[in-house]
């Protein structure tokens, strides 16, 4: 498998009246096509920094990270929310999805923005919220959902632009065990079905063991 992404030497810091404080001291990680990667660390290690980074959400204070070759971060700032929208999608711990539309509704929202054709969208959307067991709670505003759902509907608006690559920060982590198992299996088999690479940053030791590989980040670096 060849090398979807390449992080290298990524170096985070912030400036404070204390002085520099420093977040990441050089991570370097290589992600290939179709694989899940678990990074686990101590609370206030820099995962979630780095995977913000990853996603092209905050720059790095040093270092590069390309897609497919193309340096990301070379880019003006409206080509790499264009990238972004389109080649990267995101799972947070909170869902945020918005309350006054529908699951469907913010489902199809990166899309929007992207203007995509509305129709060809709105099928779309229910084909991927058929997949994920949720057509029938299209209509449904969040808080008419289940916690579990609610992720179900995060996950299904990181896929409506076919990215290559989904980003998801302890997205198990407000959901109870069982829930959390479930949403887990989801992502592999979106995986395997789909081809695309996760990348999950977790405290759940049992969930990051059944990911292809797992990453460990010490003292803002990546050992292992």
């Amino acid at each position: 498998m060849k090398n979807l992404v390449d992080a290298q030497g990524i170096q985070k810091s912030f400036y404070t009246p204390a002085g520099e404080l420093k977040i990441l001291k050089g991570v370097n990680l290589s992600l290939r096509e179709a694989e899940v990667v678990g990074i686990v660390g101590a609370s206030g290690v820099g995962k979630s920094t780095f995977l913000h980074i990853l996603g092209t959400l905050d720059r790095p204070t040093a270092g590069k990270i390309f897609y497919g070759g193309i340096d990301v971060f070379a880019m003006d700032a409206a080509s790499l929310s264009a990238f972004r929208n389109k080649a990267i999608g995101f799972v947070f711990q909170f869902h945020h999805l918005l309350p006054e539309f529908t699951a469907l509704e913010n489902v199809m929202m990166p899309g929007l923005i992207s203007s995509k054709n509305h129709d060809e969208l709105h099928q779309h959307a229910e084909e991927i919220l058929s997949e994920l067991g949720l057509l029938q709670r299209k209509d449904h505003r969040p808080g008419e959902l289940s916690g579990g759902e609610q992720q179900r509907v995060a996950v299904a608006r990181a896929l409506i632009l076919n990215p290559k690559v989904v980003l998801a920060d302890e997205p198990t982590g407000n959901l109870d065990t069982a829930t959390g198992q479930e949403l887990f299996q989801l992502v592999m088999k979106l995986n395997s079905k789909r081809g695309i690479t996760f990348v999950i940053v977790t405290h759940n030791e049992s969930l990051s063991q059944r990911c292809h590989r797992v990453v460990k980040m010490e003292d803002g670096k990546l050992a292992g």
